[in-house]
């Protein structure tokens, strides 16, 4: 009983970060605001929309729209390439001041972020949310919009709701608060896409069953909903009730480092081919070595040109964060599966199965540790000075 009165008197912050990428931009150059445009890869390289400013929006642009079609819609829309290294810059800062106010912030993406509140009892919550979106718009100069419930789903939804309820041509601004014990009633209008777990093909099936909101879920019984639906269906179920017991998650565990390259035209070339695996496999060995990680599985994902994908992947003796057995891997797999000549479209190499390191120095693994100890230096070199100020020899 303690538990679930814990849970009903929880007080769950969710923030989300608006239009973050041109937000971030319109900061660094005053000409784009108010102007149609949009973040994201050129319409001749097969570019789309990472992020557009809210008046490319009501030409009805959106995120992850082909560049190409977003210029049909917007012939005089602006183009602007993404700094992603500036944009995790900039979400860190945002983050920091999260993480003044309480420590358990849960962060779900480079622009969004839920916070438990519940402990700060010498603030109401809506204090906090309009102090908080002050600070970071009058400190970072970037719109933000929040929602305030006991759970981390309504909360999420109610960011939502806050944001499709402004006015205007500018960012929302959105704050939703939804008291305790008033979760199902909050949801009941909402439309059932709105719901977590609610996908394309489970809204259509919803449909034709003549379930339009998240209260018509709410409406039919439980089992029934479990029956059609599976443990799916027992989850929409409670959702619908406005039921989410999930903690806070303050860290998340590392399960897989990986890194994919869409080339702009179709790759036939081995060397080229070999140079994009060698490249991923550095920047995975060395985002590896800096978590002080390692993995036993190397995974090669490959796409061709009629977006046919593939992914291959072998289980290594002992665990690896080294650039060359990764890249070997790699190579491997790739043959298994491209025959000569055949174009691809994009490929990616990957590293699971992770863990702390595991090294029983012997011997025989003086060569190894001398490597090793050659490659932390050179990581924290290129850490330091950027990645061009040094490099280890290639050998094929």
């Amino acid at each position: 009983m303690r538990h679930i009165m814990d849970l009903m008197n929880r007080t769950i912050l969710h923030l989300d970060l608006d239009a973050f990428f041109c937000s971030v931009e319109e900061t660094r150059n005053n000409d784009l605001r108010g102007k149609p445009f949009a973040v994201g890869g050129k319409p001749d390289e097969r570019g789309v929309v990472a992020s557009c400013s809210y008046a490319a929006r009501k030409f009805g642009v959106r995120s992850a729209m082909p560049m190409s079609r977003a210029l049909r819609l917007v012939p005089n829309l602006l183009i602007v390439p993404g700094r992603h290294k500036l944009y995790s810059e900039v979400s860190k800062q945002v983050m920091a001041r999260l993480h003044n106010l309480t420590d358990l912030v849960e962060q779900i993406s480079i622009d969004e972020a839920f916070l438990d509140i519940s402990d700060l009892r010498d603030k109401n919550p809506e204090r906090i949310a309009r102090e908080l979106q002050a600070d970071i718009r009058d400190e970072l100069h970037l719109p933000s919009s929040i929602g305030i419930a006991s759970n981390k789903l309504v909360a999420k939804i109610a960011t939502e709701v806050g944001k499709k309820a402004a006015k205007g041509n500018g960012p929302p601004f959105g704050l939703t608060i939804v008291p305790a014990g008033e979760e199902a009633a909050f949801l009941v209008p909402l439309p059932a896409d709105m719901l977590w777990g609610v996908g394309p093909k489970t809204f259509a099936r919803l449909t034709e069953l003549g379930i339009h909101t998240i209260g018509d879920i709410a409406r039919w019984p439980e089992n029934e909903m479990t029956r059609l639906f599976g443990e799916n269906g027992r989850d929409l179920w409670r959702h619908a009730q406005g039921i989410d017991n999930r903690p806070i998650v303050t860290e998340s565990e590392t399960k897989s480092v990986s890194q994919e390259t869409t080339f702009n035209v179709d790759i036939r070339d081995d060397k080229t081919l070999e140079k994009t695996l060698r490249e991923q496999s550095k920047e995975v060995g060395r985002q590896l070595r800096k978590n002080d990680l390692a993995g036993k599985t190397v995974k090669l994902k490959i796409r061709w040109p009629d977006f046919t994908t593939l992914s291959r992947q072998t289980t290594l003796p002992t665990s690896t964060d080294n650039d060359d057995e990764i890249y070997r891997t790699a190579i491997k797999l790739m043959k298994t599966v491209r025959k000569p000549n055949q174009a691809v479209r994009l490929i990616g190499v990957g590293v699971s199965r992770i863990g702390t390191p595991v090294r029983q120095l012997s011997l025989w693994d003086a060569g190894s540790e001398k490597s090793r100890k050659l490659q932390e230096v050179v990581d924290q070199l290129q850490e330091k000075y950027g990645r061009d100020v040094i490099h280890k020899g290639d050998s094929n």
